[in-house]
């Protein structure tokens, strides 16, 4: 479970590396499940991707690990 403001590692090829996540879209839970689509915040990304640092972005929860 992931809930807001959690720090992220991004999975894909975007360029971004790190992100925070700032909202859930379509539902009103404390917390996010794998599958979910999540809003969120990129804080570290490469120099040649294509999102920037501070872009506010859409993502799903794909992988998770046990607390």
């Amino acid at each position: 479970m992931v809930q807001i403001r959690s720090r992220l590692d991004v999975a894909d090829n975007t360029g971004a590396r790190m992100a925070t996540m700032i909202g859930m879209i379509g539902k009103h839970t404390r917390y996010a499940r794998i599958g979910d689509v999540i809003t969120a915040n990129v804080k570290e990304a490469s120099a040649t991707g294509t999102v920037k640092k501070g872009e506010v972005v859409r993502a799903v929860l794909v992988r998770t690990r046990q607390p």
